[in-house]
């Protein structure tokens, strides 16, 4: 597995930094525009009944990348209000850069608000192997720094 991770200090309590990232409306946003990281493609975003926040919920995305269909499921399998959740992608997914994956969020208190973390562990995925390993870091530098620049923008952080 390949890792990539970053971690922002974030002038608010755990519980609403939390809360943010909580909503994957919220932190997973950069996956549903256009972009020139994804060819110009998008993914829509579908969560089930337990809204991406109880473990044992699912989080399925779909869409295209460079004109090619992709697909993943992910499942909740650590939530820790306010300090930790964790999911992962479930099956074998259907993308062109990395192959499965864990995402991470810990949140810690600071003296002046929280010191969040996201990281990002992943496989090269198995159908385009060298693609993984070209451009797997970038896109999960990416991908994480997406999600931290979002709650750095909603809560006018500090990037450490």
């Amino acid at each position: 597995m390949y890792h990539y991770e970053e971690s922002l200090t974030v002038l608010a309590s755990p519980k609403d930094v939390f809360s943010f990232v909580d909503d994957h409306a919220n932190f997973s946003s950069h996956m549903s525009k256009s972009s020139w990281m994804m060819g110009g493609g998008k993914m829509g975003v579908s969560i089930d009944a337990g809204q991406g926040q109880q473990v044992g919920s699912h989080i399925r995305l779909n869409g295209k990348a460079f004109g090619i269909s992709i697909y993943l499921d992910e499942i909740v399998t650590q939530h820790q209000p306010p300090h930790l959740k964790v999911w992962e992608t479930v099956g074998m997914p259907k993308l062109l850069i990395i192959g499965r994956y864990q995402m991470k969020i810990a949140i810690n208190p600071k003296d002046t608000g929280s010191l969040l973390l996201v990281s990002i562990d992943y496989d090269l995925p198995p159908a385009y192997p060298w693609l993984g390993k070209l451009f797997g870091g970038v896109y999960a530098k990416w991908c994480v720094r997406q999600m931290t620049r979002g709650v750095r923008d909603h809560f006018q952080a500090i990037l450490l």
